[in-house]
């Protein structure tokens, strides 16, 4: 037994040399890492790491799916209380897709009043802010246009607002259907983590079920398009949509437009003041032709920024950009 720990103490520390001094042997193949061995090295790791990230367990995909299904919502709801910012940029593309011009124009987005469409207030038209005279005629036309709204509503009936609440209550249905019919004519796929915006994210990809019918007006549009989705792995809720159409698609039985194979779309959004998903992007490029004549090739990217809570209150104190 003494024996045994004298050796271990000259192992771990009993009787060392001094690497520096003249006794010092030179270091042994194993203890050599020529440059060769380093690089190798190096090469594994970085090979590796993606997978080492991916060591947690990723969830039940039919569980969360579910949850995710539970807290879908229209960003027409989700931003029925803010008022924001869009600035859009319209592009024009040559015959090989690229950017041959641009114009540039900004929105303030105020909650529209009940069931009305929200009021946009351009503020720059072209990348020039619009003068202050055009903004105040535009102003006015709003509140004229509320007034007349509130007199509207002093004379509804009891049969007036029982037919506005049948409406509504159609339009949730509707958009109840929309979803389960998305559920329906899509297969997932769960493709693993990724960190977007600083929250992590489960990542799907989906593709149309062979053999399904769609229910929906939307659902047999949907059918034309395969995609990607991010979902908040902590909040269940969608952060990023890429999608792209891989049949042509018509609309008004192929007389109005046609957008052709290959068009995408791409979708963001980000979590506002810590609590709740809103709009930070939209873009799509598409090739199609309008009214069967005219050949299209366009694109368009949204941004949406500096959302506030509505109130009555809320004033207006953007500049836009020159």
């Amino acid at each position: 037994m003494t024996n045994s720990v004298s050796r271990i103490g000259q192992r771990t520390g009993g009787n060392r040399r001094d690497p520096s001094g003249p006794d010092r042997r030179p270091p042994g193949p194993a203890e050599r890492l020529n440059p060769v061995r380093q690089l190798v090295l190096c090469t594994v790791l970085v090979a590796t790491s993606p997978v080492l990230a991916q060591d947690r367990p990723l969830p039940d995909q039919a569980a969360f799916l579910q949850e995710a299904r539970q807290r879908l919502q229209t960003d027409e709801a989700r931003q029925s209380d803010y008022v924001y910012v869009e600035t859009r940029r319209d592009l024009k593309l040559d015959k090989a897709g690229h950017p041959a011009g641009e114009t540039v124009n900004v929105y303030e987005s105020y909650p529209g009043l009940p069931d009305e469409p929200r009021w946009r207030r351009q503020i720059a038209k072209d990348g020039k802010p619009l003068p202050a005279a055009e903004l105040a005629k535009k102003d006015r036309q709003r509140e004229e246009h509320a007034l007349k709204y509130a007199r509207r509503l002093e004379r509804q009936t009891d049969a007036d607002r029982a037919e506005e609440a049948r409406r509504r209550e159609k339009k949730r249905r509707e958009n109840e259907a929309d979803v389960d019919d998305t559920f329906r004519i899509y297969e997932f796929r769960m493709l693993g983590r990724e960190t977007i915006g600083g929250h992590e994210t489960i990542g799907f990809s989906f593709a149309p079920r062979p053999g399904v019918t769609p229910r929906t007006r939307d659902g047999k549009i949907l059918r034309n398009f395969t995609g990607k989705a991010w979902v908040s792995e902590s909040d269940y809720e969608l952060v990023r949509l890429e999608v792209e159409a891989i049949n042509t698609v018509s609309f008004g039985l192929g007389m109005l437009a046609r957008v052709h194979k290959g068009s995408r779309l791409a979708f963001e959004r980000r979590k506002v003041n810590g609590e709740v998903w809103l709009p930070a992007s939209a873009s799509y490029t598409v090739s199609g032709r309008f009214l069967l004549l005219k050949r299209l090739r366009v694109g368009a990217v949204s941004e949406f920024s500096d959302y506030r809570k509505y109130t009555v209150a809320t004033e207006t104190s953007v500049i836009p950009p020159g």
